[in-house]
Order: C-alpha cells, then sequence, then structure tokens
C-alpha cells in the first residue's frame, strides 16, 4: 500500500495536468478608447491624429463622443452614427407626402425680365463686372466668392446655387405640410440662397449640419447660424436630438 502523501501528491500532479488541458474561454477585446479633443473633434484609431491628440476627453465609442463633439474630417461611419442618435425624443417618424423637387417651384423668373433666380443671384453676388449671354437671359462670367471654399471663381458654369436649407431637408422637416406658395417662396428666397462652387454643393447633397460642413472652416460658425435661423424663419421643426446638437455646434464653434 502507498504512503498517503505519495498518493495526494498524485492526485496533485494529474488535477493540476487536466487543468492546463482546459481551454478558458477569451474575454472581449477591450476596444479602444475615442478620444475627443479641447477642440470637440473625436478621433478613433483610423483617425490620423489620433496618436498626435495628447489632450482629450476619453469616451468608449464614437457615437458617445459626438453626443457633445463632432467626428474628425472624412470618419466613415459619419452618416451612420447621426442616423441612430442616443435615445431622441419626440423626432418626425414620417412626412405627409413623398419628396419630390418639382414640388418646389425653384428658378422662377419673377419678374418676367428673362432671368430667372439663379442668374439673378449670381448677378447680385459678383464682385467684379459680369457678362451676359448674347440674348442677355444668363450669367456666362462674373467674380465670385465662394463661402464655402473660400476660393475665387469667374466662369458661372462652376457655380451652383445652393440652398443653404437643402429642399430635402426642409421637407423632411416640416415643409411637407406647407402649401404651393410657401414653398414656392422658400425654394427662391436669397437668404436661403449661395452662389458656391460645383463640387462643394454636391458633396453636401440634401445633408444638414450634423452631417456636413463647408470645407471652409472659417465659415463653420456663419454657416450653422444662418441654417438654424431659417430653420426658426420657417418654423421648420428639428427633432430633439438635433436641437441639442445644434445648439451645441453654435456654442463650439462660435465661441
Amino acid at each position: 500500500m502507498k504512503p498517503l502523501s505519495s498518493v495526494l501528491r498524485s492526485i496533485t500532479l494529474t488535477f493540476g495536468l487536466a487543468l492546463t488541458q482546459i481551454s478558458l474561454p477569451a474575454g472581449p477585446a477591450e476596444a479602444a478608447m475615442v478620444k475627443q479633443s479641447n477642440s470637440g473633434i473625436c478621433h478613433d484609431e483610423d483617425s490620423a491624429w489620433y496618436g498626435r491628440t495628447k489632450n482629450f476627453t476619453a469616451y468608449g465609442s464614437m457615437s458617445e463622443c459626438m453626443g457633445s463633439g463632432r467626428a474628425y474630417k472624412g470618419y466613415s461611419g459619419a452618416t451612420q452614427a447621426m442616423s441612430k442618435p442616443p435615445a431622441p425624443q419626440g423626432q418626425r417618424t414620417g412626412v405627409s407626402t413623398a419628396y419630390d423637387r418639382d414640388l418646389y417651384d425653384h428658378w422662377i423668373d419673377e419678374d418676367g425680365d428673362c432671368q430667372n433666380a439663379r442668374h439673378e443671384l449670381l448677378q447680385e453676388l459678383s464682385t467684379g463686372r459680369v457678362t451676359l449671354s448674347s440674348s442677355g437671359c444668363t450669367v456666362v462670367q462674373g467674380r465670385w466668392i465662394d463661402p464655402y471654399t473660400n476660393q475665387i471663381f469667374t466662369r458661372a458654369r462652376d457655380m451652383d446655387i445652393d440652398h443653404m436649407v437643402p429642399l430635402a431637408w426642409a421637407h423632411a422637416h416640416g415643409a411637407d405640410k406647407w402649401d404651393h406658395e410657401t414653398r414656392r417662396r422658400f425654394a427662391n428666397d436669397p437668404v436661403n440662397l449661395f452662389a458656391v462652387e460645383a463640387s462643394a454643393n454636391r458633396s453636401k447633397g440634401a445633408k444638414g449640419p450634423l452631417e456636413w460642413l463647408p470645407p471652409n472652416a472659417g465659415f463653420h460658425c456663419e454657416y450653422v447660424t444662418r441654417f438654424h435661423r431659417i430653420v426658426l424663419t420657417y418654423k421648420l421643426q428639428y427633432s430633439d436630438y438635433e436641437r441639442q446638437q445644434i445648439d451645441a455646434m453654435r456654442v463650439q464653434l462660435c465661441e
């Protein structure tokens, strides 16, 4: 018969060997923190500025960070993050009619002089001598300072007339219930129209300020302030989340 100490040693060795053969499930990988810089810009690991951002507030995710800040330029998840805000209240769930650009009677010739709203605005905004076509109905050349890019253009064909508050955005925020005359007035209101580089306007599309800001950072404060003023003038409706974010942006960009 083996001594008790020998038996216990054998049991211990066997139990230890069994433990080494048990494969314990790995815990979930810890997500890298998101850094919000002092200027309110959120950076994840994919941001070129992530390693260079030394003074920051840490967040667990981009969506959490963007609750009080905004994504860095080029962030691929910006649209998805904006489409899933944290617990919005009072958000519009639908519109009474589907958006159709033809519902907004734009580029009208109000005074019957053969120049529509686009070309009259190009003349008004030009800071230099304007050249018209042989018919006198269209603007060919001028001098325009694009606030979105802070560049100067001289050919009318390089310019778009942008609705700062896009027609489709307005339609989804209350304009779907407007009468024809209000839509017509909004679509041609010079307060909401800007002569800008065509490519900048098309990159914006129908986005609001939470999804898109002009490349010219020096115009961000004025852009958001004017956008907000037009929304109030025409009694368009933010969701509670949008209103909170717009207010935060105005503080951040205009301080």
